[in-house]
């Protein structure tokens, strides 16, 4: 579909498992219609789907024309290895919407996760990227499993790197900050793959 005001493309963008609206904002900063979906609600206004991706990405009757997901690392991050043993059905179940994700019928796909082991599991990621390579001075290594879009283009590599998001002291609220998408990253993909 096209955008009458600009003549660009617009383009039905899903993000599935975001609270934050990071990037289905920066996608909506274009123009396009970008939704995001998660079991929490937004953090902030805009179109978003409370509940399960499963039930939303059909009923929706949107076209997707592109997805980027977030799920869940709890069960699959090799930084919980130690307790991988006693969690065989939490990591069955975490690798069964890993793929049900990777797997869904749109053109364009990434999934966004720490280092982990659907890379022996399924495969090695497309691309690993860190925040300092898009305007924020901290590291956490960020795996992209990618289908049908380039390779991120860094946009500011900036120095003083810190492990902030890894040092971060224990919390309720903690797994709840380490997932958010940096706004560099969630901006680099809207402009990025917007084309």
């Amino acid at each position: 579909m096209k955008n009458p005001s600009t003549c660009e493309v617009i383009l039905n963008v899903l993000i599935p498992c975001e609270f934050s609206g990071t990037v289905r904002d920066e996608f909506a900063k274009l123009g396009h219609n970008a939704w995001s979906c998660d079991l929490l609600p937004s953090e902030k206004p805009g179109q978003h789907y409370t509940g399960r991706i499963q039930e939303f990405f059909y009923s929706s009757l949107i076209e997707w024309d592109i997805v980027i997901a977030f799920p869940p690392c709890t069960h699959l991050a090799v930084s919980g290895a130690r307790w991988f043993k006693n969690k065989k059905k939490e990591q069955e179940k975490a690798i069964k919407f890993f793929m049900y994700i990777a797997t869904l019928p749109v053109q364009k796909i990434c999934i966004e996760n720490p280092v982990s082991i659907m890379s022996t599991k399924w495969r090695k990621p497309d691309q690993i990227i860190q925040p300092w390579q898009f305007g924020h001075g901290e590291t956490k290594k960020t795996c992209l499993w990618i289908k049908g879009l380039p390779l991120l283009k860094p946009t500011n590599i900036v120095s003083g790197r810190e492990a902030r998001i890894h040092k971060m002291p224990p919390s309720e609220n903690r797994w709840k900050e380490r997932s958010r998408t940096y706004q560099g990253i969630a901006k680099a993909m809207a402009q990025q793959w917007s084309v």
